[in-house]
């Protein structure tokens, strides 16, 4: 069974800088990143309502309710609160009736305001929970971003992945995490990937030790998080091993159900592999923006149509 994450209500009246108008004494947390509104429910269809998800109330939710006598609004709002909502969030700084107020604080629902618009905080807020609430894992590896591209190093203990990334970090790339990534899945195309929060910008060099990329090349140097472009193998050089001298086949790597496109590089002395995974990432943004130079070339000397 997948492990489910969840995220303190507290930590999204911070993010969003959401203004409490009522929140009750015991902490809520929630674990569902998709978001109500509940534009059905105060009409009377509950069918498939889903009291783990925030409520959220624009515009047209208070334009409903105020077309209603008091006495049939107040009727609305309670058996919406009868089902124990996560939270409600008025929008647009709306003004919300005593009424309203009240209930919350008898079906002990958090009421919350925000002067953004419902769409605007609607998206904030679903991609801040897609992010905090995404299925996760922690690989061993290295993970850096090379021209824009965040480029994933895996490889056995010992292979170089930390040497090559200060080596990239020296020229003028960014490292996120040496030695532990943790990779989430934020929607079915994208995987990001950050370092744990106690060996943030920490990077272990054999025969050194611990050294701080932030401290030591500067602010400049470090990123928080990245989204996963591609990932790199590096394995020692096997003179038996026919490594792919062309680059017309695609091969990916699967994190989290998603697929990542791969390469395996073979490592040696003499090879430079920072300036290897440089070119590395230039091409891999080439081929997303449709320019492939293998098959180029192969058209070039009529071995494809």
């Amino acid at each position: 069974m997948a492990q489910e994450y969840s995220v303190s209500l507290q930590d999204i009246i911070r993010e969003h800088s959401l203004e409490c108008l009522y929140l009750p004494k015991e902490e809520c947390f929630v674990s569902i990143a998709d978001i109500n509104r509940p534009g059905l429910a105060l009409s009377g269809y509950f069918e498939h309502f889903d009291n783990q998800r925030i409520q959220v109330i624009g515009k047209s939710e208070m334009s409903f309710l105020d077309s209603l006598s008091s006495q049939e609004a107040k009727m609305r709002m309670e058996e919406l609160l009868k089902q124990q909502p996560k939270a409600i969030v008025v929008t647009r700084g709306l003004a919300i009736s005593e009424s309203f107020s009240d209930l919350c604080q008898q079906y002990n629902v958090p009421l919350l305001r925000t002067s953004d618009t419902t769409s605007g905080f609607t998206a904030a807020l679903i991609a801040d929970l897609n992010v905090k609430l995404a299925p996760r894992i922690t690989r061993h590896g290295v993970f850096v971003e090379v021209y824009g591209e965040g480029i994933l190093l895996v490889g056995d203990s010992g292979v170089g992945k930390s040497e090559t990334a200060i080596e990239l970090v020296k020229r003028g790339h960014r490292l996120i995490a040496d030695d532990a990534v943790e990779i989430r899945r934020v929607s079915s195309k994208t995987l990001v990937g950050s370092a744990p929060d106690n060996i943030r910008h920490c990077i272990e060099l054999r025969g050194i030790g611990i050294v701080n990329a932030r401290q030591l090349f500067g602010m400049g140097s470090v990123k928080v998080t990245e989204k996963i472009d591609m990932a790199i193998q590096l394995e020692p050089w096997d003179s038996e091993k026919v490594y792919d001298r062309m680059g017309l086949e695609n091969h990916y790597m699967e994190i989290l159900g998603n697929s990542v496109p791969m390469l395996t590089i073979p490592v040696k002395p003499g090879r430079n592999l920072a300036v290897i995974i440089e070119v590395a990432a230039m091409n891999n943004r080439q081929k997303k923006m449709g320019y492939n130079a293998a098959q180029e070339l192969m058209t070039n000397l009529g071995m494809t149509d």
